[in-house]
């Protein structure tokens, strides 16, 4: 995994990733090829999807266990980015500038935190439409997602 290069993943992203819905070979396929970044308000985010789409009808019991057990053993290879004051402020600054949701807002503003403390930019990899030009338009390169 090390060797891999990083990639900020949304939630929107990484829930193709355990459940089967249109565009789950790209997301698997681009997630695999990089080193997971998300937000640790992420973690809660895809906990929450999973539930939801068991709820809806759209995950089996056994579907849900499944996909929560893959997310908890994948899990140590994530860098989270934590939710501190600092990238509540970030996020703040993006609502400023973009008509995000504030979900969408926390993810570009930890995207763009994490990048800056490399010194390098890395891909956000997004499956929202929406998210994806907010953060275009906030500088970030968003890799095309179907």
């Amino acid at each position: 995994m090390t060797g891999l290069p990083w990639a900020y993943i949304d939630t929107s992203m990484l829930v193709r990733r355990y459940v089967r819905e249109q565009g789950t070979a790209e997301a698997i396929r681009l997630t695999s090829h990089h080193r997971v970044v998300i937000s640790a308000y992420g973690l809660l985010e895809l906990t929450a999807a999973l539930h939801a789409k068991h709820r809806s009808g759209g995950l089996s019991s056994t579907g849900l266990r499944t996909a929560l057990a893959r997310a908890a053993d994948e899990r140590p290879w994530w860098t989270l980015v934590e939710v501190t004051p600092s990238i509540l402020g970030r996020a703040e600054d993006v609502l400023g500038h973009a008509a995000a949701r504030a979900a969408d807002a926390l993810h570009i503003a930890s995207s763009l935190v994490f990048q800056e403390s490399l010194g390098t930019p890395i891909p956000f990899l997004t499956a929202d439409a929406k998210q994806r030009t907010d953060a275009e338009a906030l500088g970030l390169h968003v890799h095309p997602f179907p």
